[in-house]
């Protein structure tokens, strides 16, 4: 991995942009079970009565029978209890202060990345720890779900309650999308894609464009997806490794 790590570095130093794209991998190394793999939470392929999991956990069940949704809301929100951020969304956040322009695009809804400092993240599915009425609107962030009801409603009005997360066959919220188009139109120097299974095309295509446009592209992840071959530099190794050897080099990289 050394010479890989190289090369990164050389990237980086010659870099004023920088783009993170995180997925499940990540935080997986704090305890978190991912959604699908190593513990996953989605690997029953069916969750109630014969329905896929991809059913109960969508949209338009949950405005229909809110309650099988929010079982398996809980189910997640508990396996994930008491886990916090780890070394590698701390480095993530060190970084963003050694460049002129950083940002973090996840696909986690756990919050981990604010928790660990950065300032500059788009969490384009949402946090499981922000709740809405669907009703009246009131918002109220929490620490977890262990006060709340198996299917809460709004204390206000009455109105279901949701966590402020994309469902299956829902759209993507379009102040973050235009945010991240925004700032993919003023391009960046680098883009790494970290632990992440890399299968929705919002978030290939920021990797696959960078690639094209001759960028340099880094993915970090023990296993295959399909960007490795892709990318520029691929580092099989954990998150936390990687971003530990990086921050280890930041001598010969850091613009700040």
């Amino acid at each position: 991995m050394e010479l890989e790590v190289t090369r990164v570095v050389a990237a980086l130093s010659q870099a004023r942009s920088v783009l993170f794209i995180t997925g499940a991998g990540i935080s997986a190394e704090s305890g978190l079970p991912t959604y699908r793999g190593i513990g996953g939470l989605y690997n029953d392929q069916h969750a109630e009565g014969g329905m896929p999991i991809e059913e109960v956990m969508s949209g338009p069940v949950f405005r229909r029978r809110p309650e099988l949704t929010w079982k398996h809301l809980h189910r997640i929100e508990n396996a994930c209890r008491g886990a916090s951020f780890n070394r590698a969304h701390e480095i993530l956040a060190l970084m963003e202060g050694c460049f002129e322009r950083c940002w973090v695009l996840t696909q986690n809804v756990d919050g981990f990345h604010r928790a660990a400092g950065s300032k500059n993240v788009i969490d384009i599915h949402g946090d499981l720890h922000d709740l809405s009425c669907t009703r009246c609107g009131y918002k109220e962030r929490v620490k977890d779900y262990s006060q709340l009801a198996p299917s809460p409603f709004c204390a206000r009005c009455g109105g279901v309650i949701r966590p402020d997360v994309v469902l299956f066959e829902e759209m993507l919220p379009p102040a973050k999308t235009d945010l991240l188009q925004q700032e993919l139109d003023r391009g960046f120097d680098v883009v790494f894609s970290i632990g992440t299974s890399s299968v929705f095309p919002y978030i290939t295509l920021p990797v696959v464009e960078a690639a094209s446009q001759g960028k340099a592209t880094v993915e970090i992840n023990p296993g295959r997806t399909s960007l490795s071959e892709v990318v520029g530099v691929r580092l099989a190794t954990s998150a936390v490794t990687a971003c530990e050897a990086l921050w280890a080099a930041r001598d010969k990289w850091r613009h700040a």
